[in-house]
């Protein structure tokens, strides 16, 4: 697979900040997503989180999930459309993550899950026909199906709170990933309408449960 320009400009942005992250911890505390330096008026971390990360192991595995969906989605919208999904889903997933975090002021996070996430959704949606195979499940099968359980197992992380990972950012990027997509391609809602209804069940359960008070 080609990398792409973008998709390498992508990738060069976080592994430098993440890399500075890692050597300084100050810059590191400094730019993070954390909920109560946002509400006391620093909004730059809203953006500036998706481009830190924990460790090596967190940014190769956003990077890697990045390079293989990246591609799709430049083919189909081209650069400048993929990097405006990529940061609207970024932000989308800062954005999630202000409101059902928003009486936690000690809350925090890092990584590029939200944006990832976002591509990845837009990646489903513009190829539902993509199948993949993971290294412990050698069977191909369909992406839509690893998008769906991910964003299930995503609501079962933010409603127990599971290890120190941002569930709500990726539940947020996926959202602005699929919205994004419809906008820049309604089309897609005619050409697959039972793969759009399809990715957003796990969207409307989202919602429902925080209506519900669930989460």
């Amino acid at each position: 697979m080609n990398l792409h320009l973008a998709t390498l400009a992508v990738i060069a942005a976080n592994v430098l900040v993440s890399l500075r992250g890692f050597k300084d911890s100050s810059f590191f505390e400094r730019y993070k997503f954390h909920i109560g330096a946002i509400q006391g008026g620093q909004k730059d971390r809203m953006m500036t989180s998706g481009f830190l990360h924990v460790d090596g192991a967190h940014l190769i595995l956003n990077m890697f999930t990045l390079y293989f969906f990246a591609d799709v989605v430049i083919r189909w919208f081209g650069a400048g459309k993929f990097l405006l999904i990529y940061i609207i889903s970024l932000l989308a997933g800062s954005l999630l993550a202000v409101f059902f975090h928003r009486r936690e002021p000690y809350y925090s996070a890092v990584g590029a899950s939200g944006a990832v996430t976002g591509v990845l959704y837009a990646a489903i949606l513009l190829q539902p026909d993509m199948r993949l195979a993971l290294m412990f499940i050698p069977i191909p099968f369909p992406a839509y199906v690893l998008g769906i359980a991910y964003l299930l197992y995503s609501i079962y992380g933010m409603k127990q709170r599971l290890g120190s990972i941002g569930h709500t950012a990726h539940f947020g990027g996926a959202v602005g990933g699929y919205v994004t997509t419809l906008i820049f391609m309604p089309s897609i809602i005619q050409a697959h309408p039972v793969m759009v209804l399809l990715l957003a069940l796990p969207i409307v359960l989202l919602f429902l449960l925080e209506k519900m008070g669930k989460l």
